[in-house]
């Protein structure tokens, strides 16, 4: 177990956090400002610091914050966990940009305090080691459940290795890369490989549910809580208790919903719709988008304290046009796979239908793989299947709808264009605002004018 150093003013707060260590068997040391912490740090064997971010009657966080610089210049490898207010948690994600591990707010709760410190002390042992060749695909599959992650690539194989070092802890994770990459299954992978794969993996596509039922269904409700409430209902953080719940699509939450998500996750508690019971939860957090959330951050709609708790790992699927090599190993699994549901166990792929296959620039990448293997066994008798039998398969993909032809001149006016095409944009996204607004090429605020303007409810 650790030493953990604990720096906070307050002597009845350290001595409580003292005790709260102990009872986790962790030892403690205490320092009730940054010249003593320094000191007790030079003196070595200190395993991770728990720090306040204000040490006198200034509340601005700079106190804190220096300290923080002068640990990461002097032990850059040590874990810092920050604590402060929840009305200054704009501080804490300075003090994650400065290096910080975690941050955890006043008041916080045993649970989630001893989550943190031991998700630190995790991520730093798996960080930890002597230096090394990254390892093969065999010797990730002797020590790891990766089935389902097809593929021997360098770039997949440093993401899985990622995956091996960080699943036993419980760090939230956030997993980047373009549609069909196969984000999920790295979210499953991780579940698997870590101590709650005996818990529920819960999917959510966050993508799918709008603003309005977002408590509903991601906290449940009780009876009455509104009209069509005739009985309590679990929502997906209670469902996935002991377990991990892997939000998808997290770059399309609208904003309002960013906040609750936040309570949730800083908290890990949160209070079903109608009700007035605050109810805790356990669950490691994975998430997953296709989109640039930084970018999203830089134009004000993302929450950057959100993406801090978030990302505490980020791992990022490489596009299967990056990794060709693996090709023949995906089209081979998705043959034997579409075999088995299509009664042709024995079909086989000519050496020069490989080539074509790893020549592709696959736009759609795994999932456009396994459509055009499955679609080619389908419209194909024989083996092994050729080039050209794939390249039919390739002609008969849905293409991009052809667009629709503009009025006649002096049919509709531009309002009436202008309000169809919000309308069309509306149904095809299903009310999703931020999809309809950048289909549009529209801001947010503009788009909600607009909509105000045609009088059009989303």
């Amino acid at each position: 177990m650790a030493l953990v150093l604990i720096v906070d003013d307050d002597v009845s707060i350290a001595a409580s956090l003292a005790l709260l260590l102990k009872q986790a068997g962790h030892a403690s040391r205490a320092a009730a400002g940054p010249s003593e912490a320094l000191a007790l740090l030079e003196g070595g064997g200190i395993g991770l610091v728990l720090q306040d971010m204000n040490f006198s009657r200034q509340t601005t966080g700079a106190e804190g914050l220096a300290l923080l610089d002068a640990i990461k210049a002097r032990w850059p490898q040590l874990p810092v966990v920050l604590m402060t207010a929840w009305g200054s948690i704009g501080l804490a994600v300075q003090g994650m940009k400065a290096g910080a591990a975690d941050f955890v707010t006043k008041p916080w709760t045993n649970a989630q305090l001893l989550q943190s410190i031991e998700t630190a002390l995790g991520l730093q042992e798996a960080h930890r080691g002597p230096d090394r060749p990254p390892p093969t695909r065999d010797e990730l599959d002797t020590a790891y459940d990766f089935s389902g992650v097809i593929g021997s690539d360098p770039r997949l194989l440093k993401v899985l290795d990622v995956v091996a070092r960080v699943a036993p802890t419980d760090a939230s994770v956030l997993v980047t890369g373009e549609s069909g990459t196969g984000k999920e299954l790295i979210a499953e992978a991780i579940h698997r490989n870590s101590r709650r794969v005996k818990g529920p993996f819960v999917k959510v596509n966050l993508g799918g549910v709008s603003s309005t039922l977002f408590e509903s269904e991601m906290f449940g409700h009780v009876k009455g809580a509104f009209t069509d409430a005739r009985g309590d209902r679990k929502g997906r953080f209670e469902i996935a208790a002991g377990g991990t719940i892997f939000l998808d699509e997290i770059g399309e939450l609208e904003p309002g919903s960013q906040v609750k998500m936040l309570r949730v996750l800083q908290d890990r508690s949160y209070e079903p719709l109608g009700s007035s019971l605050t109810r805790s939860v356990d669950v490691r957090v994975v998430s997953a988008t296709n989109r640039d959330l930084g970018a999203l951050v830089a134009r004000s709609e993302f929450r950057e304290d959100l993406l801090y708790r978030l990302n505490l790992i980020t791992l990022h699927v490489p596009p299967l046009r990056e990794r060709p090599g693996d090709v023949p190993a995906l089209a081979h699994h998705f043959l034997a796979a579409g075999g088995q549901v299509y009664g042709r166990a024995s079909v086989a792929v000519s050496p020069k239908a490989v080539r074509w296959l790893q020549s592709q620039p696959w736009p759609g990448n795994v999932r456009q793989l396994r459509q055009l293997v499955e679609r080619t066994l389908l419209m194909t008798d024989r083996t092994p299947l050729e080039a050209e039998d794939f390249a039919r398969g390739a002609e008969m993909e849905a293409r991009e709808a052809p667009r629709d032809a503009l009025p006649a001149a002096g049919s509709m006016t531009i309002d009436e264009i202008e309000k169809g095409m919000i309308v069309k944009c509306l149904a095809h996204y299903g009310g999703n605002l931020s999809r309809v607004a950048e289909a549009l090429g529209l801001s947010r605020p503009a788009l909600y004018r607009r909509l105000e303007k045609h009088g059009i409810s989303p």
